[in-house]
């Protein structure tokens, strides 16, 4: 699949895949704005992500060598947005990553159009209403 990218920055990295097999791309640092709370990172890049696909953006493992967690914990870029990608984080101490380094890692997925259907009983399943750590209890 062939999406269209633009490097907004010449120092903007286009995204890759670091070993085959890889389902996320990593994408690149190139600016940082920090303020009391965020540190949000530039990739210098903007996509052109076709209708009915979205750009997942996931926080890489190294993010647990640092001091930050991704705000919203899974970035969506929709088709209709034309901007840089930023990514955001909070700062919890002092760690954090530098220009230049992977930020983050991109999936680019398809999705399907939903029509809810508003019902008054669902199926039933063997799980049932269990929720928040309810399954592989014996």
């Amino acid at each position: 699949m062939k999406i269209k990218i633009k490097k907004l920055n010449s120092n903007a990295i286009i995204p890759k895949y670091a070993n085959s097999g890889d389902a996320g791309m990593d994408v690149y640092a190139i600016s940082k704005n920090e303020t009391e709370k965020f540190i949000e990172y530039g990739t210098g890049l903007s996509f052109e992500i076709p209708e009915q696909y979205v750009m997942l953006i996931f926080p890489r493992s190294s993010v647990s060598n640092k001091s930050l967690s991704m705000c919203n914990s899974v970035g969506v870029l929709d088709s209709g947005y034309r901007g840089e990608l930023k990514i955001r984080f909070y700062k919890h101490k002092r760690e954090e990553y530098e220009i230049g380094e992977r930020i983050g890692q991109i999936i680019i997925i398809p999705y399907p159009n939903i029509d809810f259907e508003e019902v008054n009983e669902l199926s039933e399943t063997k799980r049932g209403e269990g929720g928040f750590g309810s399954t592989g209890k014996f």
